[in-house]
């Protein structure tokens, strides 16, 4: 249920034809719930239908014309509804774990290049991160907005330190395994 919120969202920050939005959605959004344009697109049907946003008029021809969408009241009032309620955290789920779990008695073939291909993913993503908060988010930011925003992208920055970090461990406790691990 969360995808159409993340696209009002995003329309509620700035009013988007759906290519513009699903860019948007790529540079933000996307960093923490991603969707497909297909989806994205699907659901901005479904959201009009439903009457939480509109295609904004156009003064050309429609035909081959990109639409821009707006939040109507509905759209506002439901995003609101689904910020305001609780929601428990959902149950963690990692196939890398998972892997290593099972290697530890299957045998660790191939498992400690996929832990460096991981760290070098995630210090690639930490980089990325680290980039856009100096760019987007100069120390003594004030507007409430920005500082929410921040606050997600620091949740981005502190799990990529998180991953970075236990990916460099694993591979110290790798190195230090003995070689005659059950390969089997």
């Amino acid at each position: 249920m969360s995808l159409p919120h993340a696209i009002l969202t995003a329309l509620l920050e700035k009013p988007s034809s759906g290519l513009e939005l699903t860019r948007r959605f790529d540079r933000s959004i996307g960093y923490f719930w991603s969707a497909t344009h297909q989806q994205i697109y699907r659901e901005l049907g479904r959201l009009e239908t439903e009457g939480h946003i509109r295609a904004l008029p156009s003064e050309q021809p429609t035909r081959g014309q990109k639409k821009s969408y707006e939040v109507l009241p509905a759209g506002r009032e439901e995003l609101a509804r689904w910020t305001a309620a609780a929601q428990d955290p959902k149950p963690y789920r990692d196939t890398l774990l998972l892997r290593l779990r099972a290697s530890a008695v299957v045998g660790t073939e191939g498992i400690e290049a996929d832990l460096r291909r991981h760290l070098a993913l995630h210090q690639r993503q930490l980089t990325e991160y680290q980039e856009i908060e100096k760019r987007d988010f100069p120390p003594g930011t004030t507007d409430p907005q920005d500082r929410l925003q921040h606050l997600v992208l620091r949740a981005g920055i502190d799990l990529e330190t998180f991953w970075t970090q236990w990916l460099t461990h694993a591979l110290t406790e790798f190195a230090e395994l003995p070689d005659d691990r059950p390969t089997e």
